[in-house]
């Protein structure tokens, strides 16, 4: 018993235009994110180092850090656009691995 979702023509075009601001406004967060991992330092005491080296790894470099997971959010945005362009076609069978995918993106940062 298979569920089916079908789209108007209309209602796809609008979620893809969507979805792909969405892609725009994520990338350009990613880029920023990834220059902050350029931070200098934050001079020569051992405390604003350490300090330095938090700020950098919250940043980038670990898969809760922020433009990994920025990166995340748009695999799955992607993922969403895609299932819609194609005409909404077995969006109910991806809806549920969308879920886990955000759900498993958020236990690593509490």
């Amino acid at each position: 018993m298979a569920e089916r979702l079908r789209l108007e023509p209309r209602t796809i075009e609008e979620i893809v235009a969507i979805c792909d601001t969405m892609l725009e406004t994520l990338r350009e967060a990613a880029r920023h994110a990834s220059d902050l991992a350029d931070a200098p330092s934050f001079g020569g005491f051992k405390s604003s180092e350490d300090l330095r080296t938090g700020f950098v790894r919250k940043a980038r470099g670990t898969p809760e850090s922020l433009f990994e997971r920025l990166q995340q959010f748009a695999a799955v945005l992607e993922n969403m656009r895609e299932t819609f362009a194609s005409g909404g076609e077995g969006f109910l069978a991806t809806e549920h691995d969308w879920s886990a995918v955000l759900n498993a993106s958020g236990q690593g940062g509490r």
